[in-house]
């Protein structure tokens, strides 16, 4: 399957959230789909640097719905806090894009007492799209897309030390938090079937971002590809009508739904490491009759 592009109203009255939205890909999948004439909403850590590129996705796209909205996500209190303004703004969410993420030398905690990296890149995608899928579910047809990584594939999840606690390692972790990304993404769309919400996981290749490239990685930058193709995959599975329904699958840096890890599929894991997150951010469970988090 090859991406196509979508016409300039293909998005038209679709409400979106793409989180890290201020600078590289989330602004690029930010000014795609703003192009398309989605109402976008756009959250950013830093008020200046999110407004900045608010203003540029809004005077670039001519769409006068591009909206921002303030979040540290390595803080569950501002994910909540995130979430109630989005709620008390729209009443329908059609695509949620968890694009935020982060890689750090040395390992810190957040104010939640946890490793920031896990906390960023898979506890935040995941109390986010927990905490928003009934408004997703009410809005059906509709999607989340996490981005992920080619990384996934030498991550490993180690259940007895999840936060780095007796041994922290940049590029360990980072690999692990985005294994992470693809065993919530299949695990989520395993609980959502029947929903009329899809869930699918995406790798945008290796991109010039503001993301911190570690070494021995740092050597290979000049073959950092743009954050606009990085981007592409991720706008073509939040817009495209080839993809409607399709839940639970890993798609490339083409747009092609392909194999992820062996890891990635192991069904035990990604139940156990929901389990996990639910406990370590009170969410991730539901009342069935109302569809609440609870």
């Amino acid at each position: 399957m090859e991406m196509q592009t979508s016409s300039s109203d293909a998005m038209r009255g679709k409400v979106v959230m793409v989180t890290g939205a201020n600078a590289g890909m989330g602004k690029e999948i930010a000014l795609a789909l703003a192009g398309m004439g989605a109402t976008v909403v756009m959250v950013s850590r830093d008020r200046a640097r999110g407004e900045a590129a608010r203003a540029e996705v809004e005077s670039t796209t001519g769409n006068r719905q591009v909206e921002l909205l303030l979040a540290d996500l390595s803080s569950q209190e501002s994910i909540r806090n995130l979430v109630g303004d989005f709620e008390a703004r729209h009443n329908r969410l059609n695509v949620l894009v968890n694009n935020a993420g982060i890689t750090l030398a040395k390992r810190t905690e957040t104010a939640d007492g946890i490793e920031a990296v896990f906390a960023t890149n898979h506890l935040a995608a995941f109390l986010v799209t927990n905490l928003l899928l009934p408004v997703l579910k009410a809005s059906a047809p509709s999607r989340v897309v996490t981005v992920s990584s080619a990384a996934h594939s030498m991550g490993k999840i180690d259940f007895d030390d999840l936060q780095g606690v007796n041994g922290y390692n940049e590029i360990r972790t980072y690999n692990a938090s985005k294994l992470a990304n693809v065993l919530f993404t299949y695990e989520l769309a395993r609980r959502i079937a029947g929903t009329g919400v899809t869930a699918n996981v995406v790798e945008p290749g290796f991109v010039k971002t503001n993301l911190r490239v570690p070494f021995p990685f740092s050597l290979f930058s000049f073959m950092r590809g743009s954050a606009v193709n990085g981007a592409r995959p991720t706008v073509f599975l939040a817009s495209s009508p080839e993809v409607e329904g399709v839940s639970g699958s890993f798609f490339n840096v083409k747009g092609v739904a392909t194999k992820s890890s062996t890891a990635s599929y192991d069904e035990e894991a990604a139940r156990r490491l929901w389990t996990l997150s639910a406990a370590l951010t009170s969410a991730g469970q539901h009342d069935p009759s109302t569809g609440r988090v609870l």
